[in-house]
């Protein structure tokens, strides 16, 4: 299986063991929300439009509640058969490239909204994942920056994901990286740059 399988099969049994009213980082869902959103992403493609186009996002919205009315168990099920398997997203490397940072920044949103959450041990292949991850959107979650902004881990891999001015480098496992990059704050890293850039880029909306 690839990263993406993983953490959606990790990411449900998550689900089954904390319930349909966790917390999670996501703000204002708990997880019977975030697993409707991912419901809808993926099966329900009149209202995924609605994720990324404020125009549709009402509809988008009321697809979600419905699905967040069902039953917990019917929920996690969806979500970790994944979607139809006529659609091309459910296999192989379209697969890997559309859901890998989508599930691995959702299950974090779960792991890290518990009390006494810790990174996750290192993984050879899930960290190769992620870290090609933050390659791959780093210039999109960045976007908004008004400084350069460079991201690093701690054995020395570095990606620009925005050039600039008085650029700011923020350090940590790619984990912490990606997730950062998507807007959580729940993350473990460090900055180096002007006090001034710093804070310039901690102000900033970061994620898709």
């Amino acid at each position: 299986m690839g990263t993406a399988k993983d953490e959606r099969l990790a990411l449900s049994a998550l689900f089954e063991e904390l319930g349909p009213d966790a917390p999670t980082l996501c703000a204002g869902w708990q997880t019977r929300d975030l697993a409707a959103h991912l419901i809808v992403r993926e099966r329900r493609l009149d209202a995924a439009l609605g994720i990324m186009l404020p125009a549709l996002a009402g509809h988008t919205q009321r697809v979600q509640d419905g699905y967040a009315k069902r039953p917990w168990s019917e929920l996690v099920e969806l979500v970790r058969t994944g979607p139809p398997w006529f659609q091309l997203t459910s296999h192989g490397v379209l697969e890997e490239l559309t859901n890998t940072a989508e599930f691995l920044v959702h299950h974090e949103d779960v792991r890290r909204a518990q009390p006494g959450w810790e990174p996750r041990a290192a993984d050879h292949a899930r960290d190769a994942a992620t870290w090609k991850s933050v390659a791959q959107t780093a210039r999109l979650t960045f976007r908004k920056s008004p400084v350069g902004v460079v991201l690093r881990t701690p054995d020395g891999r570095e990606v620009t994901a925005k050039s600039g001015a008085d650029p700011v480098t923020v350090v940590g496992e790619p984990m912490e990286l990606l997730c950062y990059g998507f807007g959580r704050e729940a993350i473990k890293v460090s900055f180096e740059g002007t006090d001034a850039a710093v804070g310039a880029l901690k102000d900033v909306r970061r994620g898709i």
